[in-house]
């Protein structure tokens, strides 16, 4: 494993990039394959850490998948009667909330014997919200070590009724009842404390649920009601559109440096919230041009924005790095959610920004972010936050060495990250 990759100077950004699956699709959508009866085929299924979590666990509980990783296809061959298990046993799955989450809902639905446990990390990410909501339909999870937090025991008993989950920690705790509601005794209402934070996901939930034969009734994300004993139906093929949080930074770069680049895999009418990123790059001044396969972008004079950006808080960090290259002050709001990702990300963007000589402020939920009036080389620290380690490349677009440790982390969700950057950046003047 690398310790650090050194990337050189980078003077001009050109080319094309085919995107690797959504990981936030690829997750639910072969967690719904295995719920499923009979055979579904999963096309451009991304393959990271996150989604090699969501596999071990359901090949472990007897769930066939096979795939094709040269091809990027999965074949699943699922029963809900696969999540009813007859022994005892423990899955750990690192720091996959999209993995953790809603895998303790689908649990929850039988009597079972399952713990759930993840790194260090994971073990300190909030999952109370989501828990006592599972409770409020009848479920019996106990907390192994610290209260609110992994490890968990499931013992079972969720079977639907009414609940009440504060939305304003994780959308993912929202997904994860949305996914198990379904397949409970009872219909299932939903009612929602405090604002929900990225409903874009959420949005992603009830499509993919759509697709797989169940519907969702949504009053303006405050309530929700599920029927209950009905059956997830597989559509026997479906394609995994490319990542949009992704996309952003080949982007960015391109907004940033270009030359021009274009992502395939991605456009207009993709269901996933980081699509709203290409509107930030044309209020920032960029040229963007939205297809319904691709998205293209050209570098023009940049400007600093305002913006609350609760609705793409991975993209938003792609923001913050743009504003380093924009005239004025960019002031990134509601992203309170950020300090409970895989690491403090407020924290870890302000502390990096500043060694590239960047002046920062900060709050409970905002970062405000000068341009550096010089850059400078540093060494970034990224926190095993992949995020982290693909947003500071881009810092080599100034023209300044920059030099990213940990760079494995980008396994979590674009192993290849890297290699495609490179191809699209020339690093000779």
């Amino acid at each position: 494993m690398k310790k650090k990759i050194v990337i050189n100077p980078i003077f001009k950004i050109n080319g094309e990039v085919n995107l690797p699956g959504s990981k936030s699709i690829s997750n639910r959508v072969i967690l719904l394959s295995a719920l499923s009866k009979g055979k579904t085929i999963l096309k451009n299924f991304l393959f990271s850490e996150d989604t090699e979590y969501m596999i071990s666990a359901l090949k472990k509980i007897g769930i066939s998948i096979k795939y094709n990783r040269n091809k990027n296809e999965v074949f699943v061959l699922g029963s809900k009667n696969f999540f009813k298990i007859k022994k005892k046993i423990s899955i750990f799955l690192g720091n996959a909330g999209t993995a953790i989450r809603p895998l303790t809902a689908v649990f929850s639905l039988y009597k079972n014997d399952v713990k759930l446990y993840g790194n260090d990390r994971m073990n300190i990410r909030p999952i109370k919200d989501l828990i006592n909501a599972l409770k409020d339909g009848g479920a019996k999870i106990k907390y192994k070590n610290v209260y609110g937090y992994p490890p968990i025991h499931i013992k079972g008993g969720f079977s639907g009724g009414k609940i009440y989950l504060y939305g304003n920690i994780s959308s993912q705790f929202l997904t994860s009842l949305l996914i198990a509601s379904p397949l409970a005794k009872r219909n299932t209402e939903i009612l929602i404390k405090n604002k929900l934070v990225s409903k874009p996901y959420v949005k992603i939930t009830i499509s993919l649920m759509k697709t797989f034969g169940i519907k969702v009734y949504n009053k303006n994300y405050c309530y929700f009601k599920i029927l209950g004993n009905q059956e997830y139906v597989s559509p026997k093929k479906f394609f995994i559109e490319g990542d949009a949080s992704s996309a952003s930074y080949f982007l960015a770069a391109a907004a940033i440096k270009g030359g021009e680049v274009i992502v395939h895999g991605i456009g207009k009418n993709s269901i996933q919230g980081d699509i709203k990123f290409v509107e930030v790059l044309k209020k920032m001044g960029a040229t963007v041009n939205i297809y319904k396969n691709y998205i293209s972008v050209k570098k023009r004079h940049l400007k600093s924005v305002d913006m609350d950006m609760n609705n793409i808080p991975d993209a938003a960090m792609t923001v913050a790095i743009l504003a380093l290259f924009a005239k004025g002050t960019t002031i990134i709001r509601n992203i309170y959610n950020w300090r409970l990702k895989e690491t403090d990300r407020i924290f870890a963007m302000s502390t990096e920004l500043k060694k590239i000589g960047s002046k920062i402020k900060t709050g409970e939920d905002y970062i405000k972010i000068s341009p550096p009036s010089k850059f400078v080389s540093s060494k970034i620290n990224t926190y095993d936050d992949h995020r982290m380690a693909m947003c500071f490349s881009l810092i080599a677009l100034s023209e300044k060495k920059i030099i990213i440790l940990n760079p494995n982390c980008v396994k979590k969700t674009f192993p290849n990250y890297f290699s495609n950057f490179f191809t699209i950046s020339n690093f000779k003047k």
